[in-house]
């Protein structure tokens, strides 16, 4: 049932909606459709575009995928987002997201991601947030689930540091900003 990734990426969107006007690209493996004419996947890339926000996205999600709850793996690295939006947090099914390459800036951002229970990856490198004092320690200890940071293995070693981290912290919204982010 679940193919290959449904691919809106390199289309030079500024905005989720304008997805709604484009045809994903091929690949090697062709997407399958129902006779709602929705891609049979669990996965979309919108990487490299010039997204500022994802307003409307859960539309977006309709208009193209079969399934639009069961999305898995969500490509947004390489865009312009600031923020790491609550709408992700609609994507219960989610396992993989890459925010990599962005604008995000504020690393208590990552916290809203704890509704996310099988996320087990996330891409955050490349964003100012990685400035930030404890950045890894951070986002192990606000998603403890997590297995791969930054396409990274998260280590037991980590884990016992992030914890450590969190108590000495008080908590793991408290971090220390690095002066040039």
């Amino acid at each position: 049932m679940y193919g290959p990734p449904v691919d809106l990426s390199f289309n030079n969107m500024l905005c989720v909606a304008g997805a709604l006007s484009e045809v994903p690209r091929s690949g090697l493996r062709p997407l399958s459709m129902n006779a709602n004419n929705k891609y049979l996947s669990r996965s979309l890339r919108l990487s490299n575009n010039k997204i500022t926000d994802l307003e409307g996205l859960q539309s977006m999600l309709s208009h193209f995928l079969a399934q639009p709850s069961k999305l898995g793996w969500l490509d947004l690295s390489f865009n312009k987002l600031t923020c790491i939006d609550p709408v992700l947090c609609e994507l219960r099914e989610l396992r993989v997201l890459y925010l990599h390459g962005n604008r995000i800036w504020k690393l208590s951002g990552v916290d809203k991601l704890v509704e996310l229970q099988h996320l087990h990856t996330i891409t955050l490198h490349g964003n100012a947030i990685e400035n930030y004092k404890g950045y890894r320690s951070h986002v192990i200890s606000a998603l403890p689930q997590l297995k791969r940071i930054d396409f990274s293995t998260v280590t037991r070693q980590e884990r016992v540091m992030a914890n450590v981290w969190r108590h000495r912290t008080g908590c793991s919204i408290n971090i220390t900003e690095v002066e040039d982010h």
